[in-house]
């Protein structure tokens, strides 16, 4: 039997090094194991002389409970941090600018790929840690989330203080529905199911179906804005789970019970290189494209829904191909729909 040999860091790694990777792994916990973790102290308190605890957050919670579909309650000191320059610098992260935004108008804008846990968007869109109140000032952003994560107690706190809301179509709308403009609403197009292709060198874009968002935007007549995140699938590597195979079947199934998807993801460790739970120090170049005008349409035909997805696919084919070979994609790569 073969022994996998140990690739240990250097003990010498300077401080701001040993920052970014803090940074990260306490972003890596709060995707896998901050939710249950708040839980299960909500449920422990109740059984304790702090029992008080739970229980006036309960009433509370009563009371906010429609909060996250209304805009959430984004706290910019949250965003603000320095450990989210920390995170920022260990891929690195940077958001690249296109073309002008306007703030009068609102905006939907499709994020692709999703990657395994969405690193470029969260960065980019719920920090301010790499620029996007300068790049696109009197714009804010919202990025949505699965509304089962606004379940759990004080995590849903946690996640709508950096400006996250439900993926719901009523949480979703709520910020497009403001007049005046200024929102710009974020949505991982592929969602769950995409984090199963996410796989290093791959360009798959779950999308061809996808229409929900597309709609949205015509209802409210807010723009569509591309956005591809240049190594967004580069940061972990994941179990094959070619289509067929038990493994995706399983995924699949429970994707579908739980609303989640589960990929078997691996790179690195904290303080070793062969294996764990950290992703890679690979860089994100995460790059919004040009604004497609939308006109407002609160019903619209089935015929000017697929015309504006085919334009929104082809208007993201070009942003990928103008901007592949400057983030080290082949330039014979293609975008491929799914």
């Amino acid at each position: 039997m073969n022994n996998m040999k140990v690739d240990f860091a250097p003990l010498e790694i300077p401080l701001q090094r040993r920052l970014q990777t803090a940074a990260v792994a306490q972003w890596i916990f709060s995707f896998i194991g901050l939710a249950p973790l708040c839980i299960f102290i909500f449920f422990y308190l109740l059984f304790t002389r702090f029992w008080l605890i739970s229980v006036l957050y309960t009433v509370w919670w009563f009371y906010d409970y429609d909060t996250p579909a209304r805009g959430g309650q984004r706290v910019p000191f949250v965003c603000g941090l320095k450990m989210w320059d920390y995170m920022r610098d260990y891929f690195p992260i940077k958001l690249v600018k296109t073309a002008d935004l306007d703030p009068r108008h609102n905006y939907v804008l499709g994020f692709h790929p999703h990657g395994v846990l969405v690193a470029g968007a969260f960065a980019n869109f719920c920090t301010y840690a790499t620029g996007f109140r300068e790049l696109f000032p009197g714009l804010t952003s919202y990025l949505l989330m699965l509304p089962l994560w606004f379940r759990s107690p004080f995590f849903r706190n946690y996640i709508m203080c950096a400006g996250l809301i439900p993926s719901d179509k009523e949480s979703a709308s709520y910020p497009l529905r403001k007049r005046g403009g200024g929102n710009a609403v974020v949505i991982a197009v592929g969602g769950a199911p995409e984090a199963l292709n996410a796989h290093p060198g791959t360009y798959n874009v779950l999308l061809t179906q996808k229409k929900g968002f597309i709609k949205m935007a015509m209802v409210h007549g807010a723009h569509l804005v591309p956005v591809f995140s240049f190594g967004e699938n580069e940061l972990f590597d994941q179990v094959e789970n070619k289509r067929g195979t038990w493994l995706r079947w399983t995924q699949e199934r429970l994707q579908s019970i739980m609303g989640i998807s589960l990929p078997l993801f691996h790179a690195r460790g904290i303080f070793q290189y062969s294996f764990g739970l950290m992703p890679y120090r690979r860089p994100i170049h995460t790059v919004v494209g040009r604004p497609i005008q939308v006109q407002r349409n609160e019903k619209p035909a089935t015929e000017e829904l697929d015309a504006l997805h085919q334009l929104y696919m082809d208007e993201l084919s070009k942003l990928f191909d103008e901007h592949k070979e400057n983030y080290g994609v082949d330039k014979d790569t293609q975008l491929n729909f799914v």
